[in-house]
């Protein structure tokens, strides 16, 4: 490949990186969206890209919130092809993915609409043992997230009081492929 594309496809590269971290880390505005600061000032920019643990942590963030996009796509879909949860998660998150969306499939549904982590935050980084990982607490919002029979698309009836914002922790190792979800606590505690 000459230089010419190869500088190309790597400015492409760093900035959609840059985009996710961005949006990521965004603060919510009160609307849902994720409020992003449009110019940085130098300063603030070239230290906040210095920290290596502050980017790890940004990516970590990325990466759960990626898992938690594919996360709708596995249960929108009865058949559930249309998720690559595996580029998200592993282990326990996985198994225990996959074995429930599929008895939710099993019993004629599918689930449609927005799952949102609010406030997602790295509460642990340990980059010193034989795989670094780290905890990620945050809120996650199920509330536009219907449950409905997937012949009708009428919605379920589901307990009146079931949490539908609710803390969660989760745990995320680094592999050579990324970050990785391999473990989900719902808290059973509202946010």
């Amino acid at each position: 490949m000459s230089p010419a594309p190869m500088t190309t496809m790597t400015a492409a590269s760093l900035t959609l990186c840059a985009l996710v971290a961005l949006s990521a880390c965004g603060a919510s505005d009160g609307d849902g969206e994720a409020a992003v600061e449009t110019s940085p000032t130098p300063s603030a920019s070239s230290s906040a890209s210095s920290d290596p643990k502050e980017a790890v942590k940004r990516e970590a963030i990325a990466a759960y919130q990626g898992y938690w996009q594919e996360m709708e796509k596995l249960y929108a879909d009865e058949s559930g092809a249309g998720a690559n949860l595996k580029k998200y998660a592993a282990s326990a998150a996985l198994k225990n993915a996959t074995a429930d969306a599929k008895r939710t499939h099993d019993r004629g549904l599918i689930n449609i609409g927005d799952v949102r982590v609010i406030d997602p935050a790295v509460t642990k980084y340990d980059a010193k043992g034989k795989i670094p990982n780290a905890t990620i607490s945050g809120c996650l919002d199920i509330s536009q997230w219907q449950t409905v029979d997937v012949d009708t698309k009428k919605p379920v009836t589901l307990p009146s009081n079931r949490l539908t914002k609710y803390l969660i922790v989760s745990t995320l190792e680094k592999w050579p492929e990324g970050w990785r979800v391999i473990r989900d606590k719902p808290q059973g505690k509202p946010c």
